[in-house]
């Protein structure tokens, strides 16, 4: 009798396996995001009553674990949780740097000149890709080429 209902609960739960990767609407997708306002306030919960946390720049790329109406919970490059309302998010291509002292070149290569150093938490939007290469525009207009283990 035993074996019996062990062999039924191993066929329930295959079959809610199954189910899951058939309708993948029913597991949450991670999707990511940027901000595309100027500006953005990082709030503690889904509403405009909710305390702003702090606030990021326009390209921050952000990933939603959650969402609420018309709001989304994020978790940024530091791991740190929010929430947005989605109107201030996009499907832009953003990266953000996560080391100090970051170059960023004119050309895709270390030995061209330097244009501009950034530090950690500074967000750009991808332009292009070249190898280990990424070429990025920075919401000021500043463009150039950073090396992708520079950036998140």
């Amino acid at each position: 009798m035993k074996r019996l209902n062990i062999e039924v609960i191993v066929k329930i739960m295959l079959s809610v396996m199954a189910v899951l990767l058939i309708l993948p609407g029913l597991a949450f997708a991670q999707e990511r995001l940027s901000v595309t306002a100027t500006i953005a306030n990082m709030r503690s919960g889904p509403g405009t009553k909710h305390d702003v946390l702090w606030q990021v720049e326009k390209y921050h790329p952000v990933i939603i674990v959650e969402k609420k109406g018309e709001w989304y919970k994020i978790k940024d490059f530091e791991n740190d949780a929010a929430w947005l309302h989605k109107s201030l998010l996009g499907k832009v291509k953003g990266v953000i740097t996560i080391k100090d002292k970051c170059n960023v070149r004119s050309k895709s290569d270390t030995k061209s000149q330097v244009l501009f150093t950034v530090e950690k938490g500074v967000p750009f939007k991808v332009l292009a890709r070249k190898g280990n290469w990424i070429n990025i525009e920075h919401a000021d207009g500043d463009v150039g080429w950073i090396y992708k283990t520079l950036v998140w």
